[in-house]
């Protein structure tokens, strides 16, 4: 009985293990049968970025840059800090007798190279790319495929949105074709097409994360309404071009959010400026070289549900309040007061201060603009003819021409930073940010230097600054007596025109 008992256990044991073995089979049969749509329709996106990457790769170009850095050093062991001087510029104040007392010290010049990406958007040769790639570079080579580097010409520059022209010669060129940024919806497909870390044509896929972002610690960006994208976006990505599937540009692939500061790679946070903006720009750049950009005369803010009561309006209004208006600007001349909330400009909807912001910056001085307010609660039409955009101020009180020519910015010796920094007792005006790469950071000034004197004058506040370099900046040299908290030292600053 044992004996049969067995067999007839393993006869069952082995119709259990076939049976079982059959439905593992015929189960992922069928689950792949049913999955073979969704497997195909994989297929069908990655043969569509396939296609997307071999059309737009072409004209998909690396950047490299060389700025010149100038190093001081001295061979004058008489003279306390060993600086570079200008000899026409020191005999204007001092005399021939400084010269016969002490002589030039040598400098060391170096190139630090930056590379970055760009890409080109006419047959003959005009390339999109970041003005914080190229905006201080002293010689841009263009790689363009596999065909050696060649030196480019910078066509323009503007910091203020980040966009830059630069030009190669050439003749039925690969370019890419501008699509409507403002067309673009959240969720979309984006490629990124750029030069990460050196590695060129690396092309990553993602979708757009938002639109409208800004409030961006970026410097000198001043015009921020970047697409958000998750397609993977490293340093080398900057200036190359984001694509919808249609493979057209909608965006110039610009920042990117590390998470920490000894990682700079990615971690699916990148930001695009949208291509609308820099079409303006480049037509313009194009055009004379610069940027001219219309002005409201307007100071805004967001409305939030809890103000909008206060203006006898409903929570969920949307639209931008207006706490302030210029005298004199095409705003009052149109009749907008202080207290409106801007719902429409020239058509379309507003709903955030970076929206309208770009939306002016994006006309030109003397355009006609249609603008709809709640005043009162009520809709009510204006009409205003844009002017022209003064330059801008930065917050700290140094106009932009400053930080822009320079590479400088200051603030106000409070009381509280003269004991932080040392400076108790003296008198003058504290930088607070140092443009790599700038005229200010080549001679050695850092942030945290204060400056006392500008061209033999004292210097107490950043209004007394302001109006000092501007009367510096005429002669083409500014002179500055900076205290680097250990001593003082002159230092000769030249104004780019005049070099």
């Amino acid at each position: 009985m044992s004996i049969l008992g067995s067999r007839r256990g393993r006869t069952t044991s082995r119709c259990f293990v076939i049976s079982t073995f059959l439905l593992l089979f015929m189960v992922p049969l069928s689950a792949f049968a049913q999955d073979t749509g969704s497997i195909d329709t994989l297929r069908q996106m990655g043969k569509a970025f396939a296609a997307i990457a071999e059309k737009a790769s072409p004209a998909v170009v690396g950047i490299k840059v060389k700025q010149v850095v100038t190093r001081e050093y001295s061979d004058m062991p008489d003279w306390p800090f060993g600086k570079q001087f200008d000899d026409e510029f020191f005999k204007r104040f001092f005399g021939d007798d400084f010269f016969r007392r002490y002589q030039r010290s040598p400098q060391r010049k170096s190139y630090r190279p930056v590379q970055g990406s760009g890409f080109i958007v006419s047959t003959d040769g005009y390339i999109l790319t970041n003005n914080h790639l190229v905006g201080q570079a002293d010689k841009v080579l263009v790689k363009v495929g596999e065909n050696p580097e060649i030196e480019a010409k910078v066509i323009g520059t503007d910091p203020e949105s980040d966009v830059a022209v630069v030009k190669i010669d050439g003749n039925s060129l690969p370019f890419l074709e501008l699509a409507d940024s403002d067309a673009l919806e959240v969720g979309e497909w984006v490629l990124a097409i750029g030069n990460p870390f050196g590695l060129s044509h690396t092309v990553t896929a993602g979708i757009v994360s938002a639109k409208g972002r800004s409030g961006l610690h970026l410097a000198d960006i001043e015009y921020q309404d970047f697409i958000q994208t998750d397609a993977a976006i490293n340093p080398g990505n900057s200036g190359g071009p984001l694509l919808n599937l249609d493979g057209k540009v909608v965006g110039i692939n610009t920042a990117i959010v590390t998470g920490h500061l000894a990682y700079r790679g990615n971690v699916g946070i990148g930001f695009a400026i949208p291509v609308n903006m820099a079409k303006y720009v480049y037509d313009q750049l194009i055009e004379s070289g610069t940027v001219e950009r219309g002005f409201l005369g307007v100071g805004i803010q967001n409305l939030t549900p809890k103000k909008a009561p206060f203006f006898g309006l409903k929570e969920d209004t949307k639209g931008v309040l207006v706490p302030e208006v210029t005298e004199g600007s095409a705003a009052e001349k149109a009749g907008i007061k202080h207290g409106d909330v801007i719902v429409e400009f020239n058509g379309r909807p507003v709903e955030k201060v970076n929206e309208l912001q770009s939306r002016v910056a994006m006309l030109k001085p003397g355009t006609r603009v249609k603008i709809i307010v709640l005043r009162d609660g009520k809709r009510k039409t204006l009409t205003a003819t844009l002017s022209k955009r003064p330059k801008r101020r930065l917050a700290a009180g140094a106009p932009s021409d400053t930080l822009e020519h320079l590479g400088l910015a200051v603030q106000n010796l409070t009381d509280d930073l003269a004991k932080r920094l040392g400076y108790e007792g003296l008198t003058g005006v504290v930088v607070t940010r140092v443009k790599p790469g700038s005229e200010a950071a080549r001679k050695g000034i850092t942030s945290g230097a204060l400056i006392i004197e500008v061209n033999r004058s004292p210097v107490k506040n950043t209004k007394e600054f302001d109006e000092a370099i501007e009367r510096a900046a005429r002669g083409g040299f500014v002179l500055l007596l900076v205290n680097n908290g250990r001593h003082n030292q002159f230092i000769v600053l030249n104004y780019p025109e005049n070099k």
